[in-house]
């Protein structure tokens, strides 16, 4: 039998094997993606790092929608941020990272000793580096989970998992995601751009956010490292339910090593429907600037939208990427951050009139929606629909949209896997599957078709 007909006949099967009456799920109450039938997800644990609030459940068990709000460790990310904007002068990922890991904010001397701690581990092992330099393809996501794994092997003590270990393995990560990252994008301009290539040694001093711009290009303006540096903040935690959270604990709770789970959750934090979703509204977003002819008029504007919506223009998913979100209804939070931080930098670099575009894509999108979705929960703008548009604003390439999500969430995911490996009754997580394909009686290979 010729071998491509075999993969496209095996392909075939599967098409018709994996396919399960979708009535069947809610005859047996199965709970799909983990969401109750009224979009609440399934509570599967508890946790004190992160909570992520979108409603609130009434006396009758219907939800009422609310303002979105997000805490780090009982702190609210606004209040966390505030600073950071107002002062206009000082880095706040590390103070995050702290908070997040040892579950209290620092003061100054932990605050500074912590940094430079991370700041010290942000050099790579030689052979690290000349692995990055030897890689090839343009997915930063994969090489950064190529590199995670091959820490395993320069790590003396891999898989032990006391929390000593655990905190030293932690900070290692956080503070050389942003080394490898960079890396690896100045490696992928080299070899499939063409370019010069740059390996710059991280410096003294600096935080992760200026120091990741260092090593990406040299040259940086003080507002740029402070917007990656909000940036990071925003994106460094984000509860347990989320994909790739939950993919580090399910990970963690079989007590594989810590390089293992962080490049499972590199895998989920990649797919387009999580971390990608950034790069899907920055593609949409210049595809939108391009269509439309008249950025201000709204007639126009409702007319694509709605033949997006029905299926008719740009990729014919029916979506406009970056508005809804699985547990924010009337706000997110983080895009609330973004929107002000876009609008300031847009004022600063020229770029007013495509925010004021963005922005306007954003209203008459949800009144859009509305009106293709009538009885569905209120749906706001998320994270990625303004995060796209400040990376492009400090010029970063789109191809670290996503390995910068992830050089953000690392703490978030370091904090989970230290709570998850501390508890005193650990448990695998492992729910169950009904099995609805039936039992068969075997047949001799002479008896088959």
């Amino acid at each position: 039998m010729n071998k491509e007909y075999l993969v496209y006949k095996l392909a075939d099967k599967v098409r018709a094997t994996t396919r399960i009456d979708s009535a069947l799920f809610q005859r047996y109450g199965v709970k799909r993606g983990l969401r109750n039938e009224d979009g609440s997800g399934v509570l599967v644990g508890l946790t004190n790092i992160g909570n992520v609030v979108g409603y609130e459940r009434q006396e009758d068990g219907s939800l009422k929608p609310v303002d979105g709000r997000l805490y780090y460790r009982g702190y609210e990310l606004k209040d966390l941020t505030r600073p950071i904007l107002e002062e206009g002068k000082r880095f706040g990922y590390e103070e995050a990272a702290y908070l997040l890991l040892s579950g209290e904010l620092p003061d100054k001397e932990e605050l500074e000793s912590f940094s430079d701690l991370l700041n010290s581990r942000m050099p790579l092992d030689h052979r690290s580096l000349v692995h990055i330099i030897d890689l090839e393809g343009s997915n930063i996501m994969n090489i950064l989970s190529r590199c995670v794994l091959e820490m395993y092997t320069f790590d003396p003590n891999p898989d032990e998992i006391s929390r000593e270990n655990q905190m030293r393995q932690s900070i290692d990560l956080i503070a050389q995601f942003p080394t490898i990252i960079a890396y690896a994008y100045n490696c992928y301009r080299h070899s499939v751009q063409g370019k010069s290539l740059h390996i710059r040694h991280p410096k003294e001093g600096l935080s992760l956010a200026e120091n990741f711009l260092y090593m990406l290009r040299g040259e940086y303006t003080p507002t740029e490292s402070r917007m990656l540096d909000l940036l990071m903040i925003t994106q460094a935690e984000h509860g347990g339910g989320n994909n790739s959270t939950f993919t580090v604990r399910v990970t963690s709770s079989s007590l594989t090593d810590i390089y293992s789970s962080i490049a499972a959750g590199i895998g989920s934090l990649k797919g387009r429907l999580h971390g990608g979703a950034n790069i899907m509204v920055a593609d949409m977003f210049s595809h939108l600037r391009e269509v439309i002819h008249d950025w201000e008029d709204d007639d126009e504007i409702d007319r694509y939208l709605m033949r997006m919506l029905q299926h008719e223009a740009y990729d014919g998913a029916g979506l406009i990427y970056g508005l809804g979100h699985a547990v924010y209804t009337l706000s997110d939070p983080r895009a609330a951050t973004l929107k002000q931080m876009a609008g300031d930098l847009a004022r600063e670099k020229g770029f007013e009139k495509e925010f004021n575009f963005l922005k306007r894509i954003e209203e008459r999108g949800l009144q859009c929606i509305g009106k293709v979705h009538k009885n569905r929960r209120p749906i706001c703008a998320n994270l990625d629909f303004y995060s796209g548009f400040i990376y492009e604003m400090i010029g970063i390439p789109r191809e670290l949209y996503t390995p910068i999500f992830a050089m953000s969430r690392i703490v978030g995911w370091c904090a989970h896997r230290l709570e998850e490996l501390n508890f005193d009754d650990r448990r695998i997580i492992r729910p169950a599957y009904m099995n609805v394909g039936g039992e068969r009686d075997y047949k001799p290979m002479k008896d088959r078709d």
